[in-house]
Formats: C-alpha cells, structure tokens, sequence
C-alpha cells in the first residue's frame, strides 16, 4: 500500500465514522479533505473558535456571538461583498475537544443555503517527517428552486476549498512561528 492508499484508507474511514449527514431527495452533501503542514492542536486553536470565524474564512468580515459559547449558542456573521449574502445565523451544533469535531447548523440570514449543516473534524497525520493535519469538512443542503444539485454541491465546495485552503495558510504560518520540530521514527 502506498502513502495515497493509506491517506484514502483514513479519509474514508474518518468519513464514515464522523460525518454521516441525513440526506433527503432535495438536498445535496459531499465531503472534502484538506492535508496542512502545521499541528492538530495549532489547526484545531483555530477551528474550534465558533465566536472568531473570521481568523481564517476570508469571506467572513464580523461575527457577533448570542449567548456564551456552549452547545446551542448562535452567532451573527457578516458576510464580506462579493457573494449573494449579507448574513447568516449559525448555531452551534456540537463541540468536541477531544474528539477534534465541530458542528454547525445554519438557522437564517439573507442566503439560499436552506437546512445546511456541517461538521468539520481534525486528525493528527505526518506530513515530510513533521507534525500534520487532516482537516475533513461535509456538509449538507438544500438544493434551491431553480438550482440543479451538481450547481448547489459546487458552490457549497468553492466556499469550502477557499476556507480549508485559508485555514492551511493561518495554520501553517503559525506553524512557522512555532517551529514544530520533526518526528523522529526509530
């Protein structure tokens, strides 16, 4: 088996354990996978943070946090120009600091993404002999009158990619600064 075969192997197997979604006829879903070059603890210092998704999702210019942050806290976030949103409502769904999953549901705003959930996990992996992550984020959601599924998984995934790939950025300039020292394999 390979490096590639072993990553599929572990992605699947994540998938199947952490990211199972309920999927109606009208609704779309799909799971991508993102390999960063920094530590679990520094991607998931990041991730966990439900009150500052604008540490690394670039499309998010503020977010007003409604109530502490347990399960079940809502926050207000201000989409940036560019995209068909002013704002969306998110509830927190479910947060596990031992586990690396957080959970969040979508409950309004002024978008089309109707019934969308995610759940986003965080895997420690080695990457070229140092401390990595896997970073696995699914969703599901409505497809809207009008929209085709392949068009609503796309642009759900184009959001997605951009975020993960803004994620891989922060962390691994983190990273940077923290001078992870490389794993030793006797």
């Amino acid at each position: 088996m390979n490096g590639d075969d072993a990553h599929s192997m572990m992605e699947s197997q994540y998938i199947q354990r952490h990211h199972r979604h309920n999927i109606r006829d009208d609704q779309c879903t799909s799971a991508l996978v993102k390999h960063i070059k920094a530590p679990v603890h520094l991607v998931w210092s990041l991730v966990r943070r439900f009150d500052q998704p604008q540490k690394y999702k670039p499309f998010v210019s503020r977010c007003i946090m409604k109530g502490d942050l347990g399960i079940g806290s809502v926050r207000e976030v201000n989409v940036k120009s560019g995209l068909p949103a002013t704002t969306s409502t998110e509830r927190l769904e479910l947060l596990d600091d031992e586990e690396h999953i957080l959970g969040i549901k979508i409950v309004g705003g002024d978008h089309r993404l109707r019934n969308y959930s995610s759940i986003m996990t965080v895997h420690p992996e080695v990457i070229e002999g140092r401390p990595g992550t896997m970073v696995i984020e699914s969703f599901v959601v409505d497809v809207p009158e009008g929209n085709t599924t392949d068009e609503t998984c796309y642009f759900v995934e184009a959001l997605i990619r951009c975020n993960l790939k803004s994620l891989a950025d922060v962390s691994e300039r983190m990273a940077v600064m923290d001078q992870t020292q490389p794993i030793n394999r006797y």
